[in-house]
């Protein structure tokens, strides 16, 4: 599962995350979610939607519309929730997700990686699911149950410890270990001379979860064994979610960005000029705003 050219010259590679369409007005926004030209990508960069039949009416709305869709798993993808039919958990439904992405044409991480050869290219655009491993644990908790303890106590605990289920693996963080391992495989196959957009769910760096309203949280949000790879696998760009706290931070003069949608109650509170659901720009280079 190598690289794999596709043509995308004169549009642009654009991203959303955090679509939650399970939310009837986060629903109207994606169904007004139309390219600018026919060459455009949309990069999905996880949490479409909790129920299987969510996730594909989505991803097959805008794969009808764009050139390429990429998608990467988010964590509420992955949950088996009570009222879905589908009882699929863990890694036995993101196969599942990945079949139907296939039919629909949408690239998934388990794909050879397209090159967007258009303005700002050639680069691979990477799709990683990562998870996460409870190594963004805060000053004092030297372990992972002494930082699940204190996030208890603070009353923020993810839903993923309920819906999550990491079958067949042991726990969530023995699959985060098994996607490291086979992920660094593939991405030290790529050419040595091809820089890289790397899209992940989670942030790949502790830093932008710094400004959490709960620093607690930051727990369910990724792993310390990513912090170099944006310098390490040349990144033009990172394009993550997770947060909904849509930003670019730079660092090591590499752009991370944060391109979450949110929930209605989020991004209904965002200025006049804000436009829900408008793909942010990742190549060519746009002007991003900056903290």
């Amino acid at each position: 599962m190598g690289l794999r050219s596709r043509e995308g010259r004169h549009g642009r590679l654009l991203a959303l995350s955090d679509l939650h369409v399970r939310y009837r007005e986060n629903r109207s926004v994606v169904e007004r979610i139309r390219p600018g030209s026919p060459d455009e990508w949309l990069i999905v960069a996880g949490d479409v939607g909790e129920t299987v039949a969510d996730v594909e009416w989505a991803l097959g709305l805008l794969s009808e519309r764009f050139a390429t869709v990429v998608w990467v798993p988010g964590n509420h993808e992955l949950w088996t929730p009570p009222d879905d039919p589908v009882r699929l958990r863990g890694e036995y439904r993101y196969r599942h997700l990945v079949q139907i992405c296939r039919r629909l044409g949408v690239v998934t991480p388990e794909d050879p990686y397209p090159v967007w050869e258009g303005e700002g290219g050639p680069v691979a655009v990477v799709p990683l699911f990562l998870l996460y491993d409870y190594s963004f644990r805060p000053p004092g908790a030297s372990t992972v149950e002494a930082a699940l303890e204190r996030a208890e106590r603070a009353g923020v605990v993810c839903t993923d410890e309920f819906l999550l289920h990491p079958d067949p693996h042991p726990s969530r963080e023995a699959w985060c270990r098994a996607r490291l391992r086979a992920t660094r495989t593939r991405l030290e196959a790529l050419p040595s001379d091809l820089p890289t957009v790397l899209v992940n769910h989670f942030p790949l760096l502790r830093e932008p979860t710094r400004i959490l309203r709960h620093p607690e949280f930051a727990l369910w949000c990724g792993t310390e064994a990513t912090a170099d790879w944006h310098r390490r696998h040349r990144a033009k760009a990172v394009v993550y979610g997770h947060l909904h706290i849509p930003r670019t931070t730079m660092h090591d003069g590499v752009p991370h960005q944060e391109v979450s949608l949110g929930y209605p109650r989020e991004w209904q509170r965002y200025p006049d000029w804000y436009v829900p659901g408008r793909p942010v720009p990742i190549l060519p280079t746009a002007e991003r705003r900056q903290s």
